[in-house]
C-alpha cells in the first residue's frame, strides 16, 4: 500500500519538526517546508526514513508561488493526503505602541498565507475525494491574551475560515482538526515580534516551562488520525477554556492578573 503523505509548514523547527519527525516515524511520507532550507535538511537526516522525506522550502508570504508549490509538493509522492499547517509567527507587544504593519504582517503571514495555501491545495483534496487539513491554532485562538492582539486575530480568523470550509467541504471527505497548543518548549516567544516589527529574543518564562514540542506532536498525530475536529494541548492552561466558557468574567479577571510576558 502507497504511504499516506502528509505535508508540514513551518518544519524547520519546533512544533513542526517534531510533527515531521513524529509522522516519519509513524510511516508516512513526509513534506517539510519553511524558509531556512539547510534546517529542513536537517531535520530530513535526523527523521526515521530520510529516504520518505522531501524537501520543499517555501515562504508564507509569497503567495504567487503557492500553486506552483502546491504542484511541487504532489509531484513528490504523487499525492498529499494531509496538510498540517504550523508555519506562523507569534507577537510580544501591546496594541497603543504596535504599528499597524506590525498587525497586517501577522495577519498576512498567520491568516493570509495559511489560507492562499489551503485554496492552492484545495483543488487536489476535492478531484481525490478525500484529505485532511490540521491547522495549528492557538489558546490565544479562542482567549485574547495581552501582548499578542494580533496574533490572537489571526488565529481567532483561522477558526471561523477551517470551521467553515469544514462544513462546505463535508461531502467531498474532507477533514479539518483545529490545533490549539497552549505553552510549548519551543521558540515562539524568541521569534515573535514586537510593537517595530523587530523579534523579542528572549524565552518567555511560561513557554520555557511548557510541554515538549515531541509530546505535543505525539498529541497532534492522535488527533489527526482520529480526525478530531479540535484539540487542546498543553498543561493547566488548558482550563482557561472551560473557565471561559462557564465563567467568563472570573477568566477577564484571571487574564488581567496573569504574568504572559
Amino acid at each position: 500500500m502507497t504511504k499516506p503523505v502528509i505535508w508540514i509548514t513551518g518544519a524547520s523547527s519546533g512544533i513542526g519538526e517534531a510533527s515531521a519527525k513524529e509522522f516519519s516515524k509513524r510511516g508516512y511520507s513526509v513534506i517539510i517546508s519553511a524558509r531556512k532550507e539547510q534546517e529542513l535538511n536537517r531535520v530530513k537526516s535526523e527523521c526515521a526514513d530520510p529516504s520518505a522525506v522531501r524537501v520543499l522550502p517555501l515562504d508564507l508570504t509569497e503567495i504567487q508561488t503557492f500553486d506552483a508549490k502546491v504542484q511541487q509538493a504532489i509531484g513528490l509522492f504523487g499525492q498529499v493526503d494531509l496538510m498540517l499547517h504550523n508555519g506562523g509567527i507569534s507577537q510580544r507587544s501591546l496594541i497603543r505602541e504596535t504599528g499597524l504593519d506590525v498587525d497586517r504582517k501577522l495577519m498576512e503571514v498567520n491568516f493570509f498565507g495559511t489560507v492562499a495555501l489551503t485554496k492552492a491545495l484545495l483543488p487536489h483534496f476535492i478531484s481525490r475525494k478525500t484529505g485532511q487539513f490540521g491547522v495549528i491554532s492557538s489558546l490565544v485562538g479562542i482567549i485574547g491574551s495581552p501582548f499578542r492582539s494580533s496574533y490572537a486575530a489571526s488565529k481567532h480568523a483561522l477558526h471561523g475560515f477551517f470551521d467553515t470550509l469544514r462544513a462546505e467541504h463535508y461531502k467531498d471527505h474532507i477533514a479539518v482538526t483545529m490545533i490549539c497548543p497552549g505553552f510549548i518548549r519551543t521558540n515562539v516567544s524568541v521569534n515573535a515580534i514586537t510593537a517595530d516589527g523587530s523579534t523579542l529574543g528572549e524565552m518567555d518564562d511560561a513557554q520555557a516551562n511548557g510541554m515538549s514540542p515531541e509530546a505535543c506532536a505525539k498529541e497532534i498525530f492522535s488527533a489527526m488520525t482520529r480526525k478530531k475536529e479540535e484539540v487542546y494541548i498543553g498543561g493547566k492552561e488548558t482550563l482557561a477554556l472551560y473557565i471561559k466558557r462557564f465563567f467568563p468574567t472570573v477568566l477577564s479577571k484571571i487574564i488581567r492578573k496573569a504574568k504572559v510576558r
